[in-house]
């Protein structure tokens, strides 16, 4: 089954071509740590999801481009045909020559009912050229207009107009310190609407990814491109081919559907984050070795405590239930913060990959009392390698990983909210103060639900 990617925005558009990048140059790469007959096979289902042929035989995106300016769409269509591997369809692109401003407001009440027939018409004849759609994955930062705000409207528009296809919407989450004074209201506006229309919120914290490619990728002088190939690394670990556990010896089908109902059992709770183990520069890889006991054992970890990469681990924090003695000092007083989880996807890529204990993560103490582990915890398995890696693990959950940020967010907004700061940027096109308030609710809903797991 096929996925039809939703570009949008600066932000949007440049992950976007990162990730598909990262999907064709891994399953075109010659693994001789598998079969050639599973390397097939793997390319196979990698395209299916992803690419479509064209009659020269170079494979095209399944992607719809969309900004309200032309230059990052020009650029990114070019560095996708100049790359000579895949390209973007010809008719697939939407912009304008005048972008949002930073204002979600106008995203979504202007530039939204504007341009909706356009912009759907395009998303319609990606979806002709499908076999058999599995939905749609939406790519968009929640900072600025364009992103945000027509993200927000064209993801309500996909969920009326396909109703029954799935909706995942990989959010961009800004750097807590602020690209854009306003940030704090579009985040709340994108992520309140999105939690009516989306069936998922893949969410990748700027500040997290910035983290990673300072401590674990050693880059000195940090770009916008590096931060998108730790993005585009990370969503190709969890979106190329895998078997699940029924089946070890066919590719899982339809990619979005599985990963719905493994994640989401509960439409209150849709907010998923993901951590991948290694990551690492190419000087530093050529000197590691990896043990699937060892990886998986910092995995865990970093779900119960919270921890967002391999660097910082706080290895204090341990199940309440787990029954062990505390350890030091700090432990003996009270429990360090634990990360409660709703469900969890551990995926599992390379050599010996059937040996692996994933033992650790069917631990009742580490899910909410309302579900049986059986059902909160699912793997899946691949001995074909991913990217440069021999052995690679990423965890998908659906845990209070996100409850700090979001309550940040929404505490932020509500101080700018209470003095009527930049309000009238919003009211200007047609929103009301209503409409913050609603958010507010949701929001502060969603952190409640989440905090009582």
């Amino acid at each position: 089954m096929s996925i039809v990617t939703v570009q949008l925005g600066q932000c949007g558009n440049q992950i976007g071509f990162e990730v598909f990048d990262t999907l064709f140059r891994d399953s075109h790469c010659s693994q001789g740590l598998c079969s050639k007959r599973e390397n097939e096979a793997y390319q196979a289902s990698c395209k299916e999801r992803f690419f479509r042929e064209e009659e020269n035989g170079v494979p095209v995106a399944r992607a719809v481009l969309i900004d309200m300016e032309p230059k990052v769409i020009n650029q990114t269509l070019s560095k996708a045909a100049q790359s000579g591997r895949w390209k973007y369809g010809q008719h697939t692109s939407f912009c304008q020559k005048q972008g949002s401003g930073n204002n979600w407001a106008y995203g979504y009440s202007v530039h939204g009912p504007k341009h909706e027939e356009s912009i759907m018409n395009l998303i319609q004849t990606e979806v002709e050229k499908c076999d058999s759609l599995s939905g749609f994955f939406i790519i968009m930062s929640m900072a600025g207009g364009t992103g945000s705000g027509l993200g927000a409207f064209i993801t309500q528009k996909l969920q009326d107009q396909y109703s029954s296809s799935l909706k995942m919407n990989q959010i961009i989450w800004p750097y807590g310190t602020g690209e854009v004074i306003v940030q704090n209201y579009n985040s709340i506006l994108t992520l309140s609407h999105l939690y009516r229309s989306s069936d998922a919120l893949l969410i990748h914290e700027n500040d997290v990814v910035h983290k990673i490619c300072a401590k674990r990728m050693n880059i000195k002088q940090i770009s916008f491109r590096d931060l998108n190939r730790v993005l585009a690394h990370q969503l190709g670990s969890v979106f190329q081919p895998t078997h699940s556990e029924d089946s070890s010896f066919h590719y899982c089908r339809n990619p979005l559907g599985d990963l719905m109902e493994h994640l989401v059992p509960h439409p209150e709770f849709k907010m998923l984050g993901v951590r991948n183990i290694p990551q690492m520069s190419a000087e530093s890889l050529a000197y590691s070795t990896f043990t699937w006991a060892g990886l998986l054992k910092h995995l865990r970890q970093m779900l119960i405590s919270r921890a967002k990469m391999e660097e910082g681990i706080d290895w204090q924090v341990r199940p309440p239930l787990s029954g062990l003695p505390p350890i030091g000092k700090a432990s003996a007083h009270k429990e360090p913060h634990f990360n409660t989880s709703l469900a969890n996807l551990v995926i599992l890529r390379g050599r010996e990959v059937h040996s692996a204990d994933v033992g650790g993560f069917r631990d009742a103490a580490l899910y909410t009392s309302w579900l049986e582990p059986a059902d909160a915890f699912s793997v899946w398995k691949t001995p074909r390698p991913f990217d440069k890696y021999e052995k690679s693990a990423a965890l998908v959950s659906n845990s209070q990983l996100l409850v700090k940020p979001l309550d940040m967010v929404v505490g932020k907004a509500w101080n700018m909210f209470s003095s009527k700061a930049y309000i009238h940027q919003y009211t200007k096109f047609g929103m009301e103060e209503e409409d913050f308030l609603d958010s507010f609710t949701l929001l502060e809903q969603v952190v409640a639900s989440y905090g009582s797991l």
